[in-house]
């Protein structure tokens, strides 16, 4: 059987046999973190394309789901990143089959802009540890809900996106009404409950990415960012685990 034309079905497959997932990364630095922590404990197998280092994007099929995360870039840059229209399209077709997909940051709005939603700058960029306060539709939702109605999470973002049609939106924040959508088994996160304190340092050492925080936040933003994400690990990373699993044990079934 050829491999458009199989159904992949987690739920009894024996260990070898499970399909991995796929995982999207827009820049070498930028992983799926606490995540993948959860993916290697629970022993499941992945597969890592950077797109920015892959001149052609691996057919989605083969895969039980997809995760995307975060990048500089914005999902309307295809004059600057031509490789951005050919993930939108693996994104539409793969969502609209309805495989699993979690999207992160940027990840999420290549989401929208893939279902055919508007990805534009935001009114003022949004830096640093926040608060995320979840929708009434939240307790309805599988993954969220066992995220509390209020959590801090590490936001790094100037662009925004609209809700797809057909999406439910599941939380928001003071500054943005778009912090995270589910549609069918698609999940974008606006916020970046992955990062720890391990990985918002390695981070830091990044020159580009110090000096694009000072011109957001001004001097010693790269200083509080990182005080910030460590004071809020022991919130953040029990949360970002247990919603992933969720979405791998419930929208995934594997």
């Amino acid at each position: 059987m050829a491999a458009g034309e199989r159904e992949i079905r987690l739920r009894g497959f024996r260990e070898e046999d499970r399909p991995p997932l796929l995982v999207l990364q827009h820049a070498g630095c930028e992983p799926p973190g606490v995540y993948e922590d959860e993916l290697r404990e629970r022993g499941i197998a992945f597969e890592r394309v950077v797109t920015t280092e892959t001149p052609v994007l691996p057919d989605w099929r083969p895969y039980a789901a997809i995760v995307a995360m975060g990048g500089a870039m914005g999902a309307y840059e295809e004059d600057l990143h031509p490789w951005l229209v050919a993930e939108k399209r693996l994104i539409a077709e793969a969502v609209e089959a309805g495989r699993a997909y979690w999207g992160v940051c940027l990840g999420a709005q290549l989401l929208a802009a893939a279902l055919g939603a508007s990805v534009a700058p935001g009114a003022a960029p949004e830096v640093g540890v926040s608060e995320v306060r979840l929708t009434p539709e939240a307790a309805g939702d599988p993954v969220f809900c066992a995220a509390p109605p209020t959590f801090r999470t590490l936001q790094w973002h100037g662009d925004t996106y609209e809700l797809p049609a057909g999406a439910i939106r599941l939380a928001r924040s003071e500054r943005y009404e778009q912090q995270a959508f589910a549609l069918g088994a698609a999940y974008g996160l606006q916020f970046h409950l992955e990062v720890d304190g391990a990985l918002a340092a390695e981070w830091m050492d990044v020159p580009e990415y110090v000096a694009e925080l000072e011109q957001l936040d001004g001097d010693g933003a790269a200083a509080r960012m990182l005080a910030g994400v460590r004071a809020a690990e022991a919130e953040t990373v029990p949360l970002a685990r247990r919603l992933f699993a969720r979405w791998l044990t419930e929208i995934v079934r594997i």
